[in-house]
């Protein structure tokens, strides 16, 4: 077994990580797969913030947002789960975001900066 390496992104505590960056996004914003991958210094392991997401237990504390985590086009990325997909619309939109005609959220109004948290 290869010895433990921070920079690399499947190894111990790689969910953990993902869990605490998404839990800093607000109610009533969004970010993308990609952006919490940037900001875990891994901006091209996007998928695997996906990965650790749908590896998430409802008995995570504290809870994680992980509705508001959507791809890069502003699309919610269902994979074929029609069930989570809609659970995750219900949630953005009891927070007061919503997709338009063609399934998107506004990301240049709703996308959340994580360089907003140094201000």
């Amino acid at each position: 077994m290869l010895p433990f390496d921070e920079e690399r992104v499947v190894g111990p505590g790689w969910h953990e990580r993902v869990y605490a960056v998404v839990r800093r996004v607000p109610a009533g914003r969004v970010t993308t797969y990609g952006d919490v991958a940037t900001v875990l210094g891994s901006p091209r392991v996007a998928r695997h913030v996906g990965f650790a997401l749908a590896a998430l237990s409802d008995d995570v504390r504290p809870p994680v947002p992980w509705h508001r985590v959507i791809n890069a086009q502003g699309r919610i990325s269902s994979k074929g789960d029609v069930v989570r997909a809609e659970r995750q619309r219900q949630l953005l939109a009891a927070e007061g975001v919503l997709l338009d005609d063609r399934g998107r959220v506004d990301l240049k109004r709703l996308r959340f900066g994580f360089r907003e948290l140094d201000d």
